[in-house]
């Protein structure tokens, strides 16, 4: 004979135990309506001896809210949105709320089905996590539900985005390096119609001048985000500017390729030339050999502070622009000399 189920505790059982009525043990652990402290106690004590689980179903038919929450990527690749996604749901996972993860992979059609079908769900909240820093179509005026991006901005300035300091980022690189000592500093990136790429380049030439310099070799390198273009750009630069004491490349894949390149033509890092990247990618920023200076766009912190941003507009706290989360700098052996 298959053993009996075990009968879930109900809060008729928590109210026999705690000695009041289901109204009371209702109010009492659902924080609505006055009970006295020692009669709120007398049910808490019940609860916690029967292993009371409240049914969800019901507590959202009451609040009006499921307690769930979507999060909506289309970075297909993941490099730069599962350290947001990460963030968020370790927020959510706070706050007690499920989270249900749809993967658009770049494709509008994908995303408008999953963006019905989290409205089918009832979900309490959506955070789009894009694949760029580029602004990109807003969603929010056709849900009902608060809607908050990240890493990628909406292109309404009434919903509010949350992307990393580009600028500030490529500033603190650039100073950096002439707080090391190095004036003649090269600039690669990526292509220039990514909004990266423009930011990046626009903290670099920002942070020289500030500082009386001029970007080596008289321009900025806009290239592909790989480490191929890396290697091509080492070449570049040093027959343009032999001089080159230091490159801050846009990418850590940059970098790893600049650094390539310039050990096989004979160049010592970072004793002939200081190199920084960008993104913390710990695949290439830590296996580079030496391993790089990089920025770090704390994309953890920044998919929790959207998710916290989103408990508010459920909330009813509603906020809205483009909020730029700070970046930071780690420090590796490509700028620091034995």
């Amino acid at each position: 004979m298959a053993p009996r189920r075990r009968r879930a505790t109900t809060i008729t059982d928590v109210a026999t135990l705690a000695g009041v009525s289901i109204a009371t043990a209702s109010k009492a652990l659902n924080g609505r309506g006055q009970v006295r402290p020692e009669t709120l106690q007398r049910v808490l004590r019940a609860a916690e001896e029967l292993s009371y689980q409240p049914n969800a179903l019901a507590q959202s038919l009451i609040s009006g809210r499921t307690r769930t929450v979507g999060l909506l990527t289309g970075d297909s690749v993941g490099r730069f949105g599962i350290p947001v996604l990460l963030g968020a749901e370790d927020a959510f996972g706070t706050g007690e709320m499920a989270v249900l993860l749809c993967d658009a992979r770049g494709d509008a059609v994908r995303e408008q089905h999953h963006i019905r079908a989290l409205s089918a769900r009832r979900v309490d909240g959506i955070i789009v996590v894009g694949e760029s820093t580029d602004p990109r179509a807003s969603i929010s005026r056709d849900l009902p539900v608060p809607v908050v991006y990240a890493y990628a901005p909406s292109a309404d300035p009434g919903d509010v985005s949350f992307v990393p300091d580009d600028v500030g980022g490529a500033r603190i690189a650039v100073q950096h390096l002439v707080a090391a000592g190095r004036r003649r500093i090269a600039h690669i990136t990526g292509a220039p119609h990514y909004r990266a790429a423009q930011d990046r380049a626009a903290g670099t030439l920002d942070s020289l001048a500030d500082a009386g310099l001029e970007v080596a070799g008289g321009e900025v390198l806009f290239g592909a985000w790989s480490q191929r273009w890396g290697r091509q750009a080492a070449e570049i630069v040093l027959a343009a500017e032999p001089g080159t004491d230091a490159a801050f490349c846009g990418s850590d894949q940059i970098a790893a390729g600049f650094v390539e390149a310039v050990r096989e033509l004979g160049r010592r890092v970072p004793d002939d030339i200081a190199v920084v990247g960008y993104d913390n990618w710990e695949v290439l920023s830590a296996e580079t050999r030496p391993p790089l200076t990089t920025v770090d766009m704390n994309l953890e912190v920044l998919g929790r502070t959207a998710a916290q941003y989103l408990f508010a507009a459920i909330g009813g706290r509603a906020a809205s622009g483009v909020h730029r989360m700070p970046c930071s700098l780690v420090v590796r052996g490509s700028t620091v000399r034995r």
